[in-house]
Order: C-alpha cells, then sequence, then structure tokens
C-alpha cells in the first residue's frame, strides 16, 4: 500500500495498492512482464500525468494506461478528435505504469517504507471536489467555431477517400482478376437509383401506420376471443356448405355401376 495525499492539508492520505504485473508469455502485448506496475484504486482525479510524475523518482515511466478494470492490454488508436469518441471514466480504476528498466519496479514498491508522498503542487495542480467539477463542466461547453472546423475536416477526408475509391473501382471495372473473373456493377444503361433520405421516411411512415391500424384492429382482450369465435363460425358454416354441395353432386351423377 502507498499512501498518497492530493494536497498539503489533507489529513487523511488515499491508498494506491501496487504490485508488478504478472501475465503469460504473449497475454498482454501493450504491458511487458518485468517491466510493467499494476496499480489499483487510483481515484478519477488522479490522471496518467500525475501518476507519471509520482513514478518517475522511481525511473524513467514509459507509458501510463488506465482503464476502468483489470484485463488483457492492447494497443489504443490514438483520438485524433477533440469532442467525439471521448469515454468519462467513472470511479475507482486501475492503472499499469510501463517503465525502461525492470529495476525501478521494485523501487516504485520501496515507495510504501516511505511516508505519504504529494502529488498535488504548486506546479502540478490536482483539481479535486467542487474545482474538478467546476473544470469538468467548462471542458463541457463545446466551442461552435472549433466543431465546425474539425466535421469540416473531416468531411474532406471522408470525400477525397471516396473519390479516390471510385477512381479505383472505375479504374478497375471490366478487368479480369487473377482467376479470369470480371466484377459486375450496376452502372449501365438503368443504374440502380439510390434510396433517398425522403424516400426512406417514406417507407418509415408506411410501416408506422401498418402496425398502428394493426394494433388498433385488435386492442382489448375481448376483441381476440371474438374474433377467433367469427372466424371457427365461418368455417363451420363453409364445412356444411362444401357437404351439402358434395351431396348434391353425387345426386346428380347419370353413370351408376350398381
Amino acid at each position: 500500500a502507498l499512501a498518497v495525499k492530493f494536497a498539503e492539508r489533507q489529513r487523511s492520505p488515499h491508498c494506491l495498492l501496487v504490485k508488478e504485473h504478472h501475465v503469460r508469455e504473449g497475454a498482454d502485448t501493450a504491458h511487458p512482464p518485468r517491466r510493467t506496475l499494476f496499480v489499483l484504486n487510483v481515484p478519477p482525479y488522479c490522471g496518467p500525468d500525475s501518476l507519471s510524475r509520482l513514478f518517475s523518482r522511481c525511473g524513467y515511466v514509459q507509458s501510463v494506461d488506465i482503464c476502468d478494470k483489470r484485463g488483457p492490454g492492447e494497443k489504443k488508436d490514438k483520438l485524433i478528435s477533440k469532442f467525439f469518441d471521448h469515454k468519462t471514466l467513472k470511479g475507482f480504476q486501475v492503472a499499469y505504469v510501463v517503465f525502461r528498466k525492470p529495476a525501478a519496479v521494485q523501487a516504485a514498491k520501496d515507495l510504501s517504507q516511505e511516508g505519504p508522498l504529494l502529488i498535488s503542487t504548486e506546479s502540478h495542480h490536482v483539481k479535486t471536489g467542487i474545482s474538478k467539477w467546476i473544470a469538468s463542466y467548462e471542458a463541457s461547453i463545446v466551442d461552435p467555431k472549433e466543431l465546425k472546423a474539425e466535421v469540416d475536416a473531416y468531411m474532406q477526408e471522408y470525400d477525397k477517400k471516396m473519390a479516390q475509391e471510385e477512381a479505383k473501382a472505375a479504374k478497375e471495372e471490366g478487368v479480369p482478376d487473377e482467376e479470369g473473373w470480371v466484377k459486375v456493377t450496376r452502372k449501365g444503361r438503368k443504374p440502380g437509383l439510390p434510396r433517398t433520405e425522403a424516400a426512406n421516411l417514406r417507407v418509415l411512415e408506411k410501416e408506422k401506420q401498418k402496425r398502428a391500424r394493426k394494433e388498433l384492429l385488435n386492442f382489448y382482450a375481448w376483441q381476440h376471443r371474438q374474433a377467433k369465435r367469427e372466424h371457427i363460425a365461418q368455417l363451420r358454416k363453409k364445412f356444411q356448405e362444401d357437404k351439402q354441395r358434395i351431396a348434391l353432386m353425387r345426386a346428380q351423377r347419370k353413370f351408376r355401376p350398381y
């Protein structure tokens, strides 16, 4: 257990539980064995920078990965968007601190013998409590200009990618592949018309009206029972009519072998 404080006037220290990260060979590619420190009970206001500064006294910190729960680590894609694909971590988490040298892991575990370590300093202040809530709220406010610039840049990249794919498809059209097959597309005299948004809305509206009529037709349970009784009565009436018609056809037969 490693005792830490996030302010000098904090009376009760917070305990971080640390141990060396042990996994099967090749099971965790992102957190190498013998160089990774596994940290439990990490509060939500303690970010990767705070942990990196805390354990930098033990050796060079190569990376810090914070997760919701313990699991096999994989290399994550770097977020290129400021407004989208952001996951807010809530509650206490776990962290993987990767050092450059294996000796730093043992040095980090030896920190538990020292007194409470101060994480928040004047140069690197860690916001907690109300100040963190205010900062989170201010960060959640979106700047319309920055959002528009990011969306425009994304759409330009998307249009460029689609134009490259269309040019590649047009270049490969009619050219046989290695096995001699030729890819046939719908481009021709009567190409398939794409469904527009208005057409999609009309189809959805028709389906909605059809479901509403079906639900209103048999809304109550007694309506279901009455419909079944009427259906059975119609079947019995048709059965009697069929019997009479068959009897009449038998009576009108002229050929009687016996």
